[in-house]
């Protein structure tokens, strides 16, 4: 395994999930209601948690599983990018934008050293995103008893600053990658871990935008 390895299959990981993206937004573009992407989506969705959970128990099938994640993420990212556009016009291009910016930022702090994945540093981010999903999980079971966190899903003030403060953990966690990628290259990792590593790596990418474009889509709205 090699840095440069993991950044180059990083790069094909966000060319398919780019491609599949922009499928989904042209079929939208063609019949304009979430309808018509949905079952689209829906695949996308579930399929890439099913092979994401399947790469991280079993790294080794990352060369065939990595691929098969960024397709199916792209469906789910084109779907949702399309419907945002639709209400808001060119907000995911925004979100794309700052994402990336973010992305630049990250490696940027982490390659100076400013920024390094200790192992309380690991901890405390760990701790964190795990708040964040657990809470999510949370939301989503009292959404099924009608029971809704307005306070953090609307466009309050405090809805924002939430949405600011995922962003920051979600950004956060591209540094844990950065790292993952450099010590197992260091270590001497298999081949396969390229691919693992550039997986990992669009794991948090696609949670980032995700969470960047709600935001932006809060802002808006205010």
């Amino acid at each position: 395994m090699t840095v440069s390895g993991a950044v180059n299959k990083t790069g094909i990981l966000m060319l398919l999930a780019f491609a599949s993206a922009c499928w989904v937004w042209a079929k939208f573009n063609a019949s304009p209601v979430p309808a018509s992407i949905a079952p689209w989506m829906m695949v996308g969705v579930f399929g890439g948690l099913i092979v994401a959970v399947a790469t991280m128990f079993k790294p080794v099938w990352a060369p065939v599983t990595a691929p098969a994640y960024a397709l199916l993420e792209g469906l789910a990212l084109g779907g949702i990018s399309a419907v945002f556009n639709a209400q808001y016009a060119g907000l995911p291009a925004e979100a794309v934008g700052v994402t990336f910016g973010v992305l630049a930022a990250m490696l940027l702090a982490y390659q100076s050293g400013l920024v390094r994945p200790t192992a309380r540093f690991q901890m405390g981010v760990v701790a964190a995103t795990g708040g964040v999903f657990f809470l999510y999980f949370a939301m989503w079971i009292l959404g099924m008893f009608g029971v809704h966190m307005t306070a953090l899903t609307g466009s309050g003030p405090i809805s924002i600053g939430f949405s600011v403060v995922v962003c920051v953990i979600a950004a956060l966690n591209l540094i844990l990658d950065f790292g993952m990628i450099q010590s197992s290259a260091a270590q001497g990792a298999p081949k396969y871990m390229e691919w693992y590593g550039a997986f990992a790596l669009l794991v948090t990418l696609v949670w980032l935008y995700i969470e960047i474009l709600n935001l932006l889509a809060k802002m808006r709205e205010r």
